[in-house]
């Protein structure tokens, strides 16, 4: 009786483990950082740059439409450089500053020379911090209603 009582729970707890353990070594997705959106993130020292992408309705000129966030305790001033421009833009200390969002406007790219559905590369860089280049996808306005140039 001992005997079939200490098999019948050796058993279950072999079902258990092997029931659930696949979990302690399958990939798990939800871990890795991924961009939910139509646009690409970066982060230059202090600075997150959220959903980055460019609006426009020829790849001549774009609007840069992005979410900045300053994490740090000093007013920043971000430089972007695009195509044959370089635009600046100030963000305080400890705030976010969403461009296009209707109160603040997008930072007019021009002579990006970009093909809508594409790519662009945009640099990014402040103060001292290392700057980074990014592939920014090009849009047009189906998505984005006026906020193409």
């Amino acid at each position: 009786m001992k005997a079939r009582l200490a098999a019948s729970a050796v058993l279950a707890l072999g079902l258990a483990v092997g029931a659930t353990g696949c979990s302690m070594i399958t990939y798990q997705a939800t871990t890795e950082h991924y961009d939910a959106s139509d646009g690409v993130s970066v982060t230059v020292g202090d600075l997150d740059l959220r959903n980055i992408l460019v609006v426009s309705e020829d790849g001549e000129d774009g609007n840069l439409v992005m979410t900045v966030v300053n994490t740090g305790d000093r007013d920043q001033t971000l430089e972007i450089e695009a195509g044959s421009a370089t635009q600046e833009l100030e963000v305080e200390a400890g705030s976010t500053l969403v461009l296009g969002d209707g109160e603040n406007e997008p930072v007019l790219l021009e002579g990006i020379d970009a093909e809508v559905g594409g790519l662009t590369p945009i640099f990014f860089q402040y103060a001292s911090e290392e700057g980074i280049e990014k592939q920014v996808p090009v849009l047009d306005d189906r998505l984005y209603p006026g906020l193409a140039p």
